[in-house]
Order: C-alpha cells, then structure tokens, then sequence
C-alpha cells in the first residue's frame, strides 16, 4: 500500500493524539476517513482539521463508539457504510487506548477491566467489526498498536502497570499470529504491530477521564498512588493534589522524545514499507534492543537506570 489516496481508512481513538494526527496526514492525502472516540468534541476538532488540509471531495466521518463495546464497533461498521458510500476499507487503524488499573494486587478491579477491554478487546473488535470490509478490498492492511509496554512489562521501579502491560502483550501476540491466518485465508491482507514508546499525546488526561467518568481528578486515589511512590503528600492539600496531577499529564505530552505527529508519520511510511512490525521512537528502538540483549535484567533498577540516561524516557 505505497498511495493512500482514494483509499478508505478507520481510525479508533481519533479524537486526540496519535489517531488525530493519522487521520490529518491520511486525509491530506487524498484518504477517505472514518473515525471514532469517546468524545464527539474532540473528534469535531479532528474532522475540522483534516477538511482544512485534505483535497476537495475527500469524505471525513465521526462516530462516537466506546471499542470495549462490540455492539458499538458494529453499529459503526454498519455507519461507516452508510458515511463513506462504501462496501469495503482499505486500512484499519485500532488505535484506541487508555491507561489505568495498574496493581492486580490491591487495585480497583473496575478499573484494571476497563483498561485491559479498551486496550485488548478494543483491538479484537475492530478486527471483528471491519474483516468483511478489508475482504472486499483489493488490498488491505491492519494496524494495531500495542506499545514498548508489550514487551518490557514496566513503566519503572514501585509503579506496578499490569492491566495496560498485559493487553499490550495480547495485542503484540494476536497481530503476530494474526499475520499466518492472513496468509492463508485473506493473502490481499497485511497486517502490522506498532510499538510507541513515549509519544506526546492526551492518554494520561484521557484514561482518568474515561476511567472516572468525570473531568474531575480522584483526589484521593491520586494521594495513594503518590504515597505509594514515597511521595510525602501529608504537606499537600487536596487542591494541590489534583494540579500535580494535572501537570502530570501535561507534562507526559509536551515534553516526550516523540510527538504524536512524528508518531503517525512513523507508522504511515510503516505500512508503505510493509513492516509488520513497527518501533515508534528511539527511547522503543533502545528498548527492543536492551530487552532482547538480556531479558533476566529488564526488571532491575540498574535497567531503568540504564534507560533514563540512555533515552529521555521519565522526563
């Protein structure tokens, strides 16, 4: 798939961050896209962006559908039909994902659910949702981002991240064993693996939105994860909590080695090249290369040590 232009591509998650900025460059190209997200707000912002860039005539469609939910991913198959005039895709792009439920051991269950569902079950329904699409493609192409997470287990010493972790593995192993099923029964299909490292995107305002179901920040639930962390949060009141965490999230996405922009155009020049697999980010390169160098060490401190210094992870 060297050309995009005149193809049709859905997009999960494309509301903020990586998912905005595939769907800007797609639909400069002439690409036909669909999207969904949770918030119907960010994805008119998306879908005012992309027409103020893309050829005339290039059609741009949004559907609110949470991608834990298969009936949602359904019904927006059955809209993207209906949107984009079509009875076949080109590109599909499970995008979507949130972060969350990190301890297995004390954590909140709803949460670690929530997490695990948009960021593994998410992948498997838009799979499910637009297979008979991509079918009838003359050639299609699947991408389904997993993360560093989904080989290196970690986000650091003391900071437990087993739901996000163990989806991000899932997502890695189904796209690798998804890749012989292709072969066999849908040859016209590729499909792709990406693994961003920290890219400069909303996940982390995000998943507290969407695990809360409110913008409000969990005073409470943010002073534990603190202390847990060795945090003296007895000086601080509950005001001054949810601004560190507010600055927390700000920070993730205005200070990481890669942005989300040069993300999407690491993974669109991916699929030209026809990668199945697909390292977003040199902190990802350098972590690929440490962990298959010597995995009975990938857990320790002097690992993460190791990695803070060598890349601008943490920062």
């Amino acid at each position: 798939m060297k050309d995009f232009s005149g193809k049709y591509a859905v997009i999960t998650g494309g509301g903020t961050g990586m998912g905005r900025e595939l769907a800007i460059q797609l639909t400069a190209e002439g690409c036909n896209v669909a999207m969904c997200d949770v918030s119907a707000e960010n994805m008119a912002k998306t879908k005012e962006l992309c027409v103020k860039e893309a050829p005339q005539g290039t059609r741009v469609a949004t559907f609110k559908a949470d991608v834990s939910l298969e009936k949602q991913m359904n019904d927006w198959a059955e809209s993207v039909k209906k949107e984009l005039d079509t009875d076949h895709i080109h590109l599909l792009i499970n995008n979507a994902g949130i972060g969350g439920g990190g301890s297995f051991v004390n954590g909140d269950r709803a949460q670690w659910e929530k997490t695990f569902d948009v960021c593994f079950y998410g992948v498997i329904n838009g799979c499910r949702a637009f297979l008979p699409m991509l079918m009838k493609a003359r050639e299609g192409y699947i991408v389904n981002t997993s993360s560093v997470n989904g080989f290196w287990a970690s986000i650091g010493p003391g900071r437990p991240h087993t739901a996000y972790s163990a989806a991000k593995f899932g997502v890695k192993g189904f796209t690798e064993a998804l890749q012989e099923d292709l072969k066999m029964n849908a040859p016209h299909i590729k499909c792709a693996v990406v693994m961003p490292g920290h890219i400069g995107t909303e996940i982390v305002a995000n998943s507290r939105k969407v695990l809360s179901g409110s913008d409000k920040v969990d005073v409470a639930g943010a002073r534990k994860m603190m202390a847990s962390m060795g945090m003296d949060t007895s000086v601080l009141d509950d005001t001054q909590i949810a601004q560190a965490v507010e600055m927390q999230a700000i920070a993730f996405r205005d200070n990481a080695p890669t942005s989300a922009a040069q993300a999407a155009t690491i993974i669109l020049d991916g699929v030209r090249a026809e990668k199945w697999r697909i390292l977003v980010g040199k902190d990802a390169e350098y972590l690929d290369e440490q962990v298959r160098k010597a995995p009975e060490t990938a857990y320790t401190a002097k690992f993460y040590e190791d990695l803070t210094k060598s890349t601008q992870w943490g920062i």
